[in-house]
């Protein structure tokens, strides 16, 4: 990954789109890996210029993610664009490697019991893991994300430390991750804690590039990505139509919609790279083949104010 993700051109923070790995994870349709495709060629043409691909995991536990290798064959690879995978163990590193993926994303969950439900270890054995994955990203010539999953709080354990968080940015910076993702897994953070664990972070992985991944399960997604871009955060993932979820973590419900959060950040003044018109159809197009009413609003109310192209900034 080029440190340039750290100030790319936009005037705010950018979007990594998750919609086809975190969002049809939870989903209860699967589709194809041809589908798959055509959700990600469309995010790629309402502008995203990172999208978190495929999921490099065992089809029996999350079956909505086979095919991971066909996807990542039958995928456009125009200048600029950058797909990741998820990778949580050697076995799906060995794959990642050969899919032709430009980034990784690992996870570590910040909780021992919720780490151990998602992927068969406790935290320190992830963190642990995590080392030689990175390492051999590194000589692939991969860029390196690691996930603090469950960073704002945990299902089965209650509370996550604000410092515990900040020790496995640390130690993950430390052995190669690159950028650092802080996810509210669950749904459960607010913006002030959103300020307190940036800053923590930044202060314990200087150089990482900092990123955020926000689930609206509380209705309180969007305000936490509003807190996060203030605090400098450098990337906000989020999910076409405003799908996902953790399929190992109760009630973890849908991640903020990119055409949702694209219209905040305008209005705020911020241009993440999107297209609004051609994220809210894509969105609603999404909905249509998972045979559900997605949770974005934007696709059903439309931008404002007026026709597209027009300016979406109430003082212009």
């Amino acid at each position: 990954m080029d440190n340039s993700l750290a100030t790319a051109a936009f005037a705010g923070p950018g979007i990594v789109e998750v919609a086809p790995r975190d969002g049809l994870q939870n989903e209860a349709r699967t589709l194809s890996p041809t589908q798959r495709v055509d959700l990600i060629d469309r995010a790629v043409a309402a502008g995203a210029r990172r999208v978190e691909a495929v999921a490099f995991v065992h089809p029996l536990r999350v079956p909505q993610m086979a095919g991971a290798e066909e996807v990542m064959s039958l995928l456009k690879r125009p200048p600029g664009v950058r797909y990741s995978g998820l990778v949580l163990n050697a076995r799906g590193m060995e794959r990642a490697c050969a899919s032709g993926v430009h980034e990784i994303n690992y996870v570590v969950v910040a909780g021992d019991s919720f780490s151990r439900r998602n992927q068969g270890v406790g935290t320190r054995e992830a963190l642990a893991a995590w080392e030689g994955i990175a390492s051999r990203a590194h000589g692939e010539g991969i860029g390196r994300s690691l996930t603090i999953a469950a960073a704002f709080g945990c299902p089965f354990e209650g509370e996550t430390s604000e410092a515990a968080v900040a020790e496995l940015a640390r130690i993950g910076a430390e052995t190669g991750a690159e950028e650092i993702v802080l996810a509210d897994t669950i749904g459960v953070g607010a913006p002030d804690a959103v300020t307190r664990l940036l800053t923590a972070v930044r202060e314990q992985a200087p150089e990482a590039v900092l990123r955020c991944h926000f689930h609206n399960t509380r209705n309180t997604g969007y305000a936490n990505a509003v807190a996060a871009a203030a605090a400098g955060a450098a990337w906000l993932d989020s999910s076409l139509g405003g799908i996902g979820g953790c399929p190992f973590a109760p009630a973890a419900t849908g991640n903020i919609a990119t055409e949702d959060l694209v219209y905040l950040l305008r209005r705020m003044g911020l241009e993440p790279g999107i297209d609004l018109e051609s994220a809210a159809a894509a969105g609603t197009w999404l909905g249509s083949v998972l045979g559900i009413e997605v949770p974005a609003l934007l696709g059903r109310a439309g931008p404002f104010p007026g026709p597209a192209g027009s300016s979406t900034r109430g003082d212009e």
